[in-house]
């Protein structure tokens, strides 16, 4: 396999500890995409989309475990049934607001992604695909209230 960043995420979160968990926490909170030049033809009618997906690489993250403490909770669980970074293969993904393109830079709003994350791939959120009614969350169902915000824990 071959993957290669086709851009870099900014946003005001410098290191791990403080930074939302989720785009839901990360509400308002402005950031910027820089495309490298050449995927900047494929930003064509990206603007047209209120939300959009970012892919990235987790590259401050250490080696990870099969079994974590995620952020909300203080139990052990399977990595696979949390949203921990560290993995096997660090990939994150976050719908993020789009404010607007200029060019081959994306302004984004709600973002929770640490400053210089490298991004591998944009995709456009649309709730025809990527929202689906559930009943079931897991362990989340219970999962402590008001634990927004990441620590060090899985980064090094």
């Amino acid at each position: 396999m071959k993957v290669k960043p086709i851009g870099i995420i900014h946003s005001p979160f410098l290191r791990p500890a403080g930074t939302p968990i989720q785009p839901v926490f990360g509400k308002g909170t402005e950031g910027a995409v820089e495309v490298l030049d050449e995927y900047a033809q494929g930003l064509k009618d990206l603007d047209g989309f209120e939300r959009i997906w970012l892919i990235y690489w987790f590259d401050r993250c250490r080696d990870y475990s099969l079994v974590v403490t995620p952020y909300m909770d203080t139990e052990e669980r399977g990595l696979f049934a949390t949203r921990a970074p560290a993995r096997p293969n660090p990939i994150g993904m976050s719908a993020v607001g789009l404010e607007r393109v200029e060019g081959s830079k994306i302004y984004v709003s709600d973002i929770d992604i640490l400053d210089g994350t490298p991004l591998l791939d944009i995709k456009p959120y649309s709730p025809k695909f990527d929202c689906f009614e559930v009943s079931r969350i897991g362990w989340l169902e219970n999962a402590a209230r008001g634990n927004h915000k990441a620590d060090e824990r899985f980064h090094r």
